[in-house]
């Protein structure tokens, strides 16, 4: 499956200590980031992450056009509700876009938590079945 991960500045060690706690996991899988995220993420885990752009430079945007086009099958995006800064990525974007194209979509690590422990599972084979089949779906 391809993974999409985000996070805001104040989140990002808790997205490296997300990612280290479930490498064994998110190895199994593709992982796309935006270009900061990621970076900190290879540095601490050695995961092999396709990075984009920074988000604030385009990256959120890079990641939404996969969406788009059924190439992602989960996100998550750890996002500071506290403190946004003007130079972050906005989350509504991807939230519309998850909630249209029907990704699974965690904004906070009691959620990632649950549905990377569903990944491990399997409980979400059904995008590979919808991925597979070519199912457009409808808005």
């Amino acid at each position: 499956m391809n993974i999409g991960l985000i996070a805001h500045d104040a989140k990002k060690i808790l997205m490296q200590n997300f990612a280290i706690a479930y490498r064994g996991i998110l190895s199994k899988h593709d992982i796309y980031a935006t270009g900061t995220t990621g970076r900190l993420i290879e540095e601490v885990t050695n995961l092999n992450v396709h990075k984009y752009l920074a988000g604030h430079l385009g990256g959120e945007q890079q990641l939404a056009s996969q969406i788009e086009h059924n190439q992602i099958d989960m996100v998550f995006f750890l996002r500071d509700p506290l403190s946004p800064k003007v130079h972050e990525p906005d989350v509504n974007n991807v939230i519309h876009l998850c909630d249209i194209y029907n990704i699974p979509f965690a904004t906070n690590l009691a959620t990632a938590e649950l549905l990377i422990k569903a990944l491990d599972r399997g409980d979400l084979e059904w995008r590979e079945v919808l991925k597979k089949e070519g199912t457009d779906i409808d808005e």
